[in-house]
């Protein structure tokens, strides 16, 4: 997760820079192309109650390249674009080697603030924070090692709140307009608009209504909060709060047709930091925002995050702890809720190149999913190597 706070200067980072001349029709320019990127291998070891059928061991891996070319004017403005490619799109049910982009977008960054103009995610899912322990860290809720339990039962019985840990959609890549104010004492605003969510790139849809059985869609998706940063002393504060609102597209065949509950999604967390340790809590809530109308049962879609992280030389401890509710993530018609422990060690082997070892205990329940007409139980055991490199 990237910091709201070094947006200006993330946009000239990186380890490859050449000067480059605007083309003769446009003003003259001197740009710069700065070229970066992550990549990650992983492997687990899973043991879990339901995995009839399923290898214990399994590999996953990306890589992302981030090309942004900028300028800056005399008078102080930045401006230029940034296109971030990567291999697959995170979904663990693709086996694909297809390159996508999820970011491609304008930005301008002044005395007035920043702006940004196209494909990227959202705010949230950019600036809010979900405790100390973000991507990257073995032993945080966004390091993917729930991921692992896809092909069981137990991965579509998990609410959306276990793998959606801020506002509801924050993570979709939709077509979109950001404003983020400058920082005021370590405080910045944010707002955002997206059209509809899915809808990236050259697409245009205009529609108000789709084709029953579509995937589940939102229009005119608002979102905005604020962040915070600063230190005191020796402590070090963080906080994030942001909320999302939009309208639940309907779906029909002409005939029958299908309508959803509305996007109400609130977000918050915050961390504190002293010397080498830091904690943090991170609480979201989505309400019934995306279940279709009439569901006969329902339960409200929450998570509550807490983590703690200490540093010592080149090596990051870190531990975490998640309840995620809501109904399943497959049909979004049954409630759902799940327990994840976390805990890893991470070592940085050199500059830009980490490697970390993660243990993850999940305990999952599916309300009367059961052959009996009991509730469906699982407990899961992963063990995850995880190596990384930022350049």
């Amino acid at each position: 997760m990237s910091s709201l706070f070094i947006l200006r200067t993330a946009a000239l980072a990186g380890t490859a820079v050449i000067a480059l001349q605007a083309a003769p029709a446009l003003a003259e320019a001197e740009f710069s192309l700065t070229i970066g990127g992550d990549a990650y291998f992983q492997g687990a070891y899973v043991s879990q109650k339901q995995d009839s059928g399923l290898r214990s061991t399994e590999f996953s891996n990306r890589l992302r390249l981030t090309v942004t070319p900028s300028a800056t004017t005399d008078n102080g403005l930045t401006y230029g674009a940034r296109l971030r490619l990567v291999s697959g799109n995170g979904d663990p049910s693709v086996s694909s080697r297809t390159v996508e982009n999820d970011r491609a977008f304008l930005f301008a960054n002044g005395s007035f603030g920043t702006i940004q103009a196209g494909v990227i995610n959202g705010l949230s899912d950019e600036y809010g924070m979900i405790g100390p322990n973000t991507e990257g860290i073995a032993g945080s809720p966004d390091s993917n090692g729930i991921l692992f339990l896809h092909g069981s039962s137990t991965y579509a019985a998990l609410p959306l709140a276990a793998t959606s840990l801020r506002t509801l959609v924050s993570y979709d890549t939709g077509t979109k307009f950001i404003y983020i104010s400058p920082s005021f004492g370590g405080l910045q605003a944010a707002v955002s608009y997206t059209p509809r969510t899915g809808d990236s790139n050259t697409s245009i849809n205009r529609r108000k209504v789709d084709t029953l059985g579509d995937a589940l869609a939102f229009r005119d998706v608002v979102e905005a909060g604020a962040a915070f940063q600063n230190s005191f002393g020796d402590v070090t504060v963080e906080a994030s709060a942001f909320y999302q609102t939009g309208k639940a597209v309907r779906q029909s065949d002409g005939i029958a047709s299908q309508s959803f509950e509305d996007l109400n999604s609130v977000h918050v967390g915050a961390n504190v930091g002293y010397g080498p340790a830091k904690v943090g809590v991170s609480y979201a809530y989505s309400g019934d925002s995306g279940y279709a109308k009439g569901t006969a049962q329902t339960r409200d879609q929450q998570n509550l995050i807490v983590g703690a992280q200490y540093t010592s030389g080149p090596l990051l401890f870190a531990a975490n702890y998640m309840r995620a509710l809501g109904n399943d993530m497959a049909t979004m018609t049954t409630p759902a809720k799940a327990d994840v422990w976390q805990g890893g060690v991470t070592w940085t082997v050199a500059p830009g190149l980490t490697t970390g070892l993660e243990y993850d205990y999940v305990r999952s329940t599916l309300s009367g999913a059961a052959a009996s007409g009991g509730d469906l139980t699982d407990r899961a055991h992963i063990l995850m190597l995880d190596t990384r490199l930022a350049f």
